[in-house]
């Protein structure tokens, strides 16, 4: 199903329909800052499966979720000081930060390891997805076979509408991924280069 929602002035009638498909525990595909993003609720299992599966991920990588704002990434990830000057300077943006995980994060997306991705898009429907929602929505980019990023979200419901359950017609974006920043120890490392600027990091 394509489900047109306006990218700076998101319906609430819309928005609801949209998140009524996550609490049903389904896979909606949704725009953010950066890609069109796959995803379902945080703590939907079946659906992380799911999202395994289409994307032929090997299940020792890490998925990363997004959040609402930078107290909701409290929950989720331990925040030193250090790490909340730094991502206060930096979000709402195209940015993912590597951080130690709570014990909020379900282990299915923390395979081997305690530490994972979290971002906060600057992006209206997104914003308005989690606050409805109230949790995490899981986030991992929309690409074809040969790595290329998916911007136009028709061509997209043609490609995968039949293993999701809904895609969101937020316009076509001009995709370049996020840039990643580990935090740990205190320590910023950049791991991508991506959209947002890192050259205070390198």
């Amino acid at each position: 199903m394509l489900l047109a929602i306006h990218n700076s002035h998101p319906q609430p009638r819309q928005i609801r329909r949209a998140v009524d498909v996550l609490k049903a525990g389904g896979l909606v595909v949704y725009p953010t800052d950066t890609v069109y993003g796959l995803g379902c609720d945080l703590y939907n299992k079946k659906g992380i499966e799911r999202i395994y599966q289409i994307k032929r991920r090997d299940r020792n990588k890490p998925l990363s979720f997004i959040c609402a704002d930078l107290k909701d990434i409290s929950q989720y990830a331990r925040v030193t000081d250090y790490a909340y000057k730094i991502m206060r300077r930096l979000l709402p943006g195209p940015y993912t930060f590597i951080l130690e995980a709570s014990r909020l994060v379900p282990k299915i997306i923390l395979p081997k390891r305690q530490t994972t991705g979290i971002r906060v898009p600057d992006n209206a429907i997104c914003n308005a997805l989690l606050a409805e929602l109230g949790s995490p929505i899981i986030s991992t980019s929309v690409k074809l076979e040969d790595g290329s990023y998916m911007n136009d979200p028709r061509e997209i419901e043609k490609k995968f509408g039949h293993c999701v359950d809904l895609v969101i017609d937020g316009g076509s974006l001009i995709p370049e991924e996020s840039s990643v920043i580990s935090l740990l120890q205190d320590e910023a490392e950049v791991i991508r280069v991506g959209k947002g600027d890192v050259s205070a990091f390198l």
